[in-house]
Formats: C-alpha cells, structure tokens, sequence
C-alpha cells in the first residue's frame, strides 16, 4: 500500500491505499465531539427505541382504532403499508441532503419529531381513512424515515472499523422499544381512552428524539479512528478482527458507481424480499393468534416476544457479524426467518401455545436481524462518504416490501387464508438466501483472479 503522511494540518493528515482510498486520520472523537463518540451509539440507540411504537406496536392497536374509526381491517393493514412506504422511501432523499449539506444530522432529526408527533396526532383525531393516511402514514412515516436513517448513518460514520455491533446495537432499538406499548394497546387501550394515549405516545416521541437530536454530528469525510491503522491493520484486537472479516471498502463509490457494480440493486432487491417477510410477520402474528383461538395474553406475549427478540437479535447479530463475516451471518438470518414463518404456521395449525411462542420467538430474531446486516454491509461495499445516500438506495427497497408484506400480505390473507400467506412468506425467504449467495464485495480480487502462487498473493497483500 501506498502511504501518504504528508500533514494536511496540525490537527490530521490523510493517507492513501494501493487503491487510492484516502483516510483522515489524527483527530480523535473527543476532539471533534467534545465527547466519548459511545454517545453517537446511546443517542440513536434511545431515539430509534422512540419511534419504534408506530410500527412494532401498530398491530396491537390496530382493533381499537378500528372500533374509534370505524375502520375495516384492510383500512387499518393499508395505513400502516403506507406509513412503512414513506419511512423507506425518504431514506434516499434525506441521504441527499445530508451528504450536500443542506441538512444537518441534527435538523434532520428535529424535523422527523416533529412529524412524528403530527402523525399520532392523525391516528388519534382523523375518523378519516384518507386523513389518517395522510397524517400517520405519510407525514409520520417521514419522520420516523428521517430519524432511522440519520441514526443508522451516523453510528456508521463514527464507528468505520468495527461497525456490525454498534449498528446492530442502535438497530435492536427499533423493536424493543415498543415493547411496553405493546401491552398498553393490549391491556389499557379502548375507545374511552384512545385519544390521551396516542396523544402522549406522540408528545414521548418529540420530547426524547428532540433531547437527543440536540447532540448530533458527523465526521469530517474520510475520518478514521487514529487508534487503529488502516494501512498496516494494526490497532485495538476487536477492531482489527472486524476488519480481517469484513475489509474496509476498496475505495468511496457514488451512488452510480455503486449502482453499476451491480451489487446495490442485489441489496436493494433482497432487503425488498426480506422486509416484506418481516413486515408481514409483524403485521399478522397477533391477528393469527387471535384467528387459531389463543387468548389476548398469548398474542400479547407472542408480539412482546417477537418485538424484544427482534431487537437483541439485531444487536447480536452485529456483533457476531465482526466475528464471522457480513455475508455468511446475512445468510444465516434469512434462512432462519423463513423457517420461521413455517414454524409460526404450523404451532397455530396444531393449537399448541407452548410452540408458537417458541417460533414467534425463532421469527422475532430473524425477522429483524438482517437490517443492520444491510446498513453495515453497504459502507463495507462502498465506503462512508456517500453511504447516506447508497444505504437510502438499499434500504428504499422497504418501500415496497411495505405493499406486499401489509396491504397484499392481507389480500393473500383474504384469498388463501393464513395457511398460503405463511408457506409463500417462509418461501420467499429461502429464495431471498440462495440469491444472496452472489453477494461480493465490489473492487475486490475473486479466487478466479489472483494467479496461483505465493508471490502473487504477497504483492496484492502488500
């Protein structure tokens, strides 16, 4: 590798790869933060445990609204495919934005609180479908896009070198979170009270990601730890055995060079097929319950279950994914969530509570562990610069899961019943694991292309 210590200022100095990617090394985070940079994992940690409510506890709230509202079931599915459409879809733009400049990590968060709050407003006072619509699914699910994707963003850039826990960690937020809500619209929540509780769910989630939002900031471009050397790979054991797994990027590509690789229209194809399986797991899991005949404590518990499953199993995902490699460890999680849905299946066909706690539990973890696969393996491909805008290309592919995992996971419903819709999600699935057997970094040399003998080997590891 090529190495270029020139100081550029007192405060750093950049350094050049035998591929030409540069790192800004020198500062450390305190000096750039005033901080320890753990706290840009707490911060977006406690605010995707914020919004977390509007998708992981919808469900549990879903008959009382209908009751409120006077809505059908497609009505209530249809909201909630909406609002996961515009929390996906304004990833993309939001990244946009940010990598120019126009808007700061902070701004970004501010505004998606502030949105929030407007969208379990509508849920709360809209009778509507269409208000409600407008209301919780696209201006709420704006806000909650603009503060999951500024969170993941930046515990990214701030972590280069061992990103798959901390990411992981900041991910499981996004489900766990929601976990006491989800026995409050089962246990607590009717059509007498309906309006002051979604009204200070909506007042919690402005005030905490406000709070929060107050001390974000990213990096300068290019920044690197100083305490680990990217050229030599020396540093800290547990960031050097990340690396040796999961190698930095081989150089900083824009969203068009990354498109032409050929391997962010994979992700984004792949995150389309695993999300929608998640998302209609999430969105039928206690409805499915309540269908077979199990009491509310059951699908409470099984929903609760899956909600804190879902998000620890992200965090150790992450971490594990340092250990084992992104690829074989996104793999191992797809496979495991389509086997999931087959299991949740057959425990409610066969009546048996014991068991479908047990697969709520087995699709919990699996049906949330493969996002922040795909937030670290998109800086892992393609480098931090422009992964705003690149995770928000991968991640928009949510968007369309959110049609077919909720409105059309319940058309399926209608015209199969839960026994079809469950076989072609867990199929789904397993398609979705045997096509990401293609997955490669882009850049990298393939067996097929590294000549056959050691000399060889030692130039291109030099």
């Amino acid at each position: 590798m090529a190495r270029s210590d020139a100081p550029l200022t007192a405060g750093y100095r950049e350094v050049t790869d035998r591929n030409g990617r540069v790192y800004r090394i020198g500062e450390t985070d305190r000096e750039l933060l005033g901080h320890s940079r753990k706290i840009m994992v707490y911060l977006p940690w406690l605010s995707m445990m914020a919004i977390s409510v509007a998708e992981y506890a919808y469900g549990s709230a879903e008959d009382t609204l209908s009751d409120a509202h006077h809505w059908t079931q497609s009505d209530t599915f249809w909201i909630l495919s909406i609002w996961v459409f515009f929390q996906a879809g304004i990833a993309f733009p939001a990244g946009w934005l940010r990598e120019r400049g126009i808007l700061s990590p902070r701004n970004a968060m501010f505004l998606g609180a502030g949105l929030a709050l407007l969208g379990f407003l509508a849920l709360s006072h809209a009778s509507s479908v269409l208000l409600a619509i407008l209301g919780f699914g696209v201006l709420g699910g704006i806000g909650a896009g603009l503060i999951y994707a500024t969170c993941i963003n930046s515990v990214g850039k701030w972590f280069p070198e061992r990103r798959g826990g901390k990411t992981g960690f900041v991910n499981g937020g996004f489900a766990y979170g929601a976990v006491p809500f989800i026995f409050l619209f089962n246990y607590a929540f009717d059509t007498s009270n309906y309006h002051q509780v979604l009204d200070s769910i909506g007042l919690y989630v402005l005030l905490l990601v406000a709070v929060c939002a107050w001390f974000f900031r990213d990096p300068p471009k290019n920044w690197w730890p100083p305490d680990h050397d990217p050229l030599r790979g020396t540093g800290r054991v547990k960031a050097v055995t990340a690396l040796q797994k999961n190698p930095p990027a081989t150089r900083q590509y824009t969203p068009m060079e990354a498109m032409r690789t050929g391997m962010l229209p994979l992700m984004w194809l792949l995150v389309v097929m695993t999300a929608g399986v998640s998302i209609f797991g999430i969105s039928f899991q206690v409805p499915f319950a309540k269908e077979v005949g199990f009491g509310p404590l059951i699908a409470a518990s099984s929903m609760g279950v899956m909600s804190i499953i879902n998000g620890v199993g992200r965090g150790c995902i992450g971490w594990l994914s340092d250990r084992w490699g992104r690829k074989p460890t996104l793999i191992f999680v797809i496979v495991v969530l389509g086997l999931a849905q087959f299991g949740v299946l057959w425990a409610g066909s066969i009546r048996s509570q014991a068991l479908f706690l047990v697969f709520a539990f087995v699709s919990g973890f699996g049906s949330g562990a493969f996002y922040p696969m795909f937030a670290a393996l998109t800086p892992d491909y393609f480098g931090e610069n422009h992964n705003a805008t690149n995770y928000g290309i991968a991640y928009s592919g949510k968007l369309i899961s959110g049609l077919f995992g909720g409105g059309l996971g319940a058309t399926a419903v209608d015209a199969w019943g839960y026994d079809g819709a469950y076989l072609l999600a867990g199929s789904v699935s397993l398609l979705a694991a045997a096509m990401a057997l293609a997955l490669r970094r882009p850049g990298a040399p393939r067996l097929k292309d590294i000549e056959p003998n050691h000399h060889a080997i030692s130039r291109e590891m030099a």
